[in-house]
């Protein structure tokens, strides 16, 4: 147990020392891994072993897929598309920033990215129709984080290649009711909030927009999900092809359909997603080291069963747990990082309790989604207050309603495991 205290002792003092993730991860496990005499050449076959793996092919390609919709100037057709539904008025804004951001999730994989996306439309729209700007950043990162349930996911992702059990196309389909929840969790507090404050009173005698016009415009767009799901479910591709398809199509609507992308703004979008995609694979390949480091050293089984003896053996105990644990870490912690530092801990207690891996997969990332708004180190709140010039303190009063409505669904999916899997069952995906 001391090299266990050595390993996370010396990870926890350099991230909260201000260490990126990545060089915490991997210098700690090196650290362990050379004091416990476990052979130096474990790094470097660790790091090469952790992202030499098929699926994680999909990462670049989705992250790039998701960069070329936004340059091609999605949100704001799906902004029309979403107000000529919902209409105008008190807190319609709030709410069609949630449905924007569900439906541009179904195309990126990443919460700081769908933020970007949608605020760099939106929050501006919500300020001038009078929005507090602490509101309006509390909202658009909530909105955000949804990104991460609603296939494609880097999340899944990554998640599947720590469990091969679970496949993508399973959490793909299984992520896709509860992301639908999490945003009427999330339309709940926002829409209430809103009315209570009079938000966007001053847009009550604006025409919404054409229904059909803005269909027409905003169907390319609508399409992409049903492209990649669809693609997958006819098993015309895999997930990583899916994501090929994805950039394949997003470059047909940005230069044919909207011809709003030029040769110059694909090549800074090339720069920019190798740089996102770089950044992913560099803190999965040294959490690898840092994963290694845990089971060799046989750190995994006695926390595992020393969360099966702290829940007493119940199955409702433990789970909530380890929820709560997930959603403390995930103030700290990316969400990538979390699922390579905890499934070899959860995923055994998970396993000796006879959980299905996907629901599970599925209610980790729940988490991770709570993380990306809840302060301190919230990525998706940092890119929206960015966006908006609020403050992060501005923000807690309205930031907290939309963290406990979320709760709420996730604590839903514990007790009814049916919102995540009937769905997979259904498809025929498990």
């Amino acid at each position: 147990m001391v090299y266990a205290y050595l390993l996370f002792g010396c990870f926890f003092l350099l991230m909260f020392g201000g260490v990126p993730i990545a060089a915490a991860l991997g210098l700690s496990g090196t650290l362990a891994i050379a004091l416990a005499q476990l052979g130096i050449m474990a790094v470097p076959t660790n790091v090469y072993a952790g992202i030499a793996k098929y699926p994680l092919l999909a990462i670049p390609m989705f992250v790039l897929a998701g960069a070329i919709f936004d340059k091609a100037g999605v949100a704001e057709r799906l902004l029309r598309f979403t107000e000529a539904i919902v209409g105008r008025g008190r807190g319609a804004l709030a709410v069609i920033t949630i449905l924007v951001a569900m439906i541009i999730g179904g195309i990126s994989g990443s919460g700081p990215a769908c933020t970007a996306a949608v605020g760099g439309v939106m929050l501006s729209a919500m300020l001038r129709a009078g929005y507090a700007p602490g509101f309006a950043a509390a909202v658009t990162a909530a909105a955000g984080s949804t990104d991460i349930l609603i296939p494609p996911s880097v999340a899944f992702i990554v998640y599947s290649v720590l469990v091969p059990s679970a496949t993508v196309p399973a959490l793909f389909v299984g992520g896709i009711i509860p992301g639908l929840l999490a945003c009427a969790m999330l339309i709940i507090p926002a829409l209430f909030l809103s009315l209570h404050h009079n938000f966007g009173a001053g847009q009550s005698n604006e025409p919404r927009p054409k229904f059909w016009a803005s269909f027409k415009d905003a169907s390319w767009a609508l399409a992409a999900p049903v492209l990649i799901l669809g693609g997958l479910r006819t098993g015309w591709f895999t997930p990583t092809e899916a994501a090929v398809m994805a950039v394949v199509f997003g470059l047909f609507v940005g230069f044919v359909v909207y011809r709003s992308l030029t040769l110059r703004a694909l090549f800074g979008l090339l720069v920019e997603s190798a740089e996102t995609s770089a950044v992913i694979l560099v803190v999965v390949g040294l959490a690898s080291v840092f994963a290694w480091a845990c089971s060799t050293l046989g750190i995994v089984d006695p926390i595992s069963r020393g969360l099966v003896t702290l829940g007493g053996g119940s199955s409702l105990g433990v789970i909530f747990i380890l929820m709560v644990f997930l959603v403390i870490v995930g103030m700290f912690l990316d969400g990538i990082s979390i699922f390579l530092i905890f499934c070899p801990l959860f995923v055994p207690v998970a396993q000796s309790f006879d959980w299905d891996l996907v629901w599970f997969g599925v209610l980790m990332t729940y988490n991770v989604a709570l993380g990306q708004f809840t302060p301190p180190m919230a990525v998706n709140l940092m890119v929206s207050c960015r966006l908006s010039g609020a403050k992060m303190e501005d923000t807690v009063r309205w930031d907290i309603w939309m963290l406990l409505f979320m709760f709420l669904g996730l604590v839903l999916m514990i007790f009814f495991p049916g919102i995540v899997l009937w769905l997979p069952q259904a498809t025929g995906f498990m």
